[in-house]
């Protein structure tokens, strides 16, 4: 059922609900001022005839029948569409005039206070009036009537009105309203139409809506366009992911390539020849175990190359870098005991950060450092220094090796670029830069003050309001 069609079905059904409910309180309103009026004359019209009533009763106390005859006669004069009734004080009716009640029913009323009477099946506004006679004597009361009748009929045309008038309503306001909500939701029926024609797979079909100037269908156009773009965004993401493992796939099948066949040939040696001795068979092992060591490298390198490419902003939170990388180095430090290490930190360095990325940063920085920075005296010296530096983090990471040329420090950030000899996967000088940029920071490659090695600066800012990462990350298919 449409929208109009229901607004009008209900606006028929309440407005002769809104009306009748009115009219209740419209005719109690009209029925209090109808009797106020009728007790208005009441007492208007007793107050006319009051001195005629007391000249009654006094000529009835001295006899004087031609008097009261007289008094009598304009007292039935004065009756009119009233009913008069006078009562001297021993009961004797000295005038009964008018319509009026049977006088079995007539109770004993407080002076001027109008009150209801009924008598064979009618209804009487009644008024009593105290009217004084010849002391001693006690005097009487005149009594007034007016049939109720005549307030209930104007009261029952007003109600037969207010009843015509909801049965007029109910139609006409159910035709008014729906040929307004016809009209209002016209901008909603434009906003489904252009919604029907538009294709989720088709990136070229975009809602477009115009305000309306009505809250409601602009506010529905704004969600509608929101949603649309949070499935364009998830879909672009569901797609990135595709490709991400597409280059996984890819990547892992060309670069393990190499060490695969190599550590065939090596067990293949070790199959046909388990006469080889002991000094070749040490070398053919050595070998397998260097090669086995640059796969799972490659391996765990390119998983952690693809989870930077996909991680999302919910990841970030708040770290300590001084203390990831005092944990770093306390790591390496174990697994290298020759190396000398030393270390330079402030006691605490919070930013917004991936902590997974930050450690895989240090890591790599440190591997590097370590693999490559054996000085002239043959041990390898690493020096680590984190601090604040004015609203960045500035991490420091020096060795004395024989350095980069300066042609080199750009290259060295693409994918799989390894120096002569380097047992590695030439993947960790990516990561460190995948994950700098996903952090909205800069790391550069330089000589150290000694002149002689690499170093290594990396700055982060330390507390952004927020984590705004590109959509579009493809280090593990295109690099640095």
């Amino acid at each position: 059922m449409r929208l109009a069609t229901r607004i009008a079905l209900v606006t028929a059904a309440i407005v002769p609900v809104l009306v009748l409910l009115a009219g209740l309180l419209l005719i109690g309103l009209v029925g209090r001022d109808l009797h106020a009026g009728q007790d208005g004359r009441l007492r208007e019209r007793s107050a006319a005839v009051l001195v005629s009533a007391r000249t009654v009763l006094r000529a009835a106390d001295t006899g004087r029948a031609r008097q009261e005859a007289t008094q009598q006669h304009h007292l039935s004069a004065a009756a009119l569409d009233m009913g008069i009734r006078l009562i001297a004080a021993d009961g004797t009716v000295l005038v009964q005039e008018g319509p009026q009640p049977d006088s079995s029913v007539l109770p004993h009323a407080a002076p001027d206070v109008p009150l209801t009477v009924r008598s064979g099946g009618t209804a009487w506004r009644a008024l009593a009036q105290p009217v004084t006679g010849l002391a001693p004597q006690p005097g009487g009361t005149l009594w007034l009537f007016s049939p109720a009748s005549v307030v209930n009929d104007e009261v029952g045309s007003v109600r037969g009105r207010i009843v015509l008038v909801a049965l007029v309503a109910a139609p006409l306001g159910g035709l008014f309203s729906y040929l307004v909500a016809e009209r209002a939701a016209r901008p909603l029926r434009t906003l489904q139409r252009r919604t029907s024609g538009l294709d989720p797979d088709d990136p070229a079909t975009r809602l477009s809506h115009r305000p309306t100037h009505i809250t409601e269908v602009d506010e529905l156009a704004g969600t509608l366009q929101s949603v649309l773009e949070r499935y364009d965004e998830q879909a672009a993401r569901t797609a990135e992911a595709l490709d991400t493992a597409r280059a996984f796939a890819a990547s892992a099948s060309h670069e393990l390539r190499t060490p695969l066949m190599s550590m065939r040939t090596n067990l293949d040696i070790l199959a046909d020849h388990p006469d080889l001795g002991p000094l070749e068979r040490a070398e053919v092992l050595e070998d397998l175990h260097a090669e086995h060591a640059r796969l799972l490298g490659t391996l765990v390198a390119l998983r952690s190359l693809a989870q930077g490419d996909l991680v999302e902003a919910d990841a970030f939170g708040t770290v300590d870098l001084a203390e990831l990388v005092e944990a770093a180095v306390a790591d390496a430090r174990r697994l290298q005991p020759q190396a000398v290490i030393t270390l330079r930190s402030e006691s605490s360095l919070r930013l917004r950060g991936w902590e997974p990325g930050l450690r895989i940063v240090i890591d790599n920085l440190l591997v590097n450092a370590l693999v490559h920075g054996q000085g002239p005296d043959g041990r390898t010296h690493v020096q680590v220094e984190v601090r604040a530096d004015g609203e960045q983090a500035l991490l420091t990471v020096d060795d004395t090796g024989p350095g980069i040329p300066a042609a080199q420090r750009e290259a060295v950030f693409a994918r799989f670029q390894r120096g002569p000899g380097s047992p590695g996967s030439g993947l960790g000088l990516t990561l460190v830069a995948q994950q700098i940029a996903l952090h909205r920071g800069t790391v550069r490659l330089g000589e150290p003050p000694s002149g002689r090695g690499t170093r290594a600066q990396v700055r982060l800012p330390l507390a952004p309001a927020s984590v705004t990462l590109q959509l579009r990350r493809d280090w593990l298919r295109v690099g640095a």
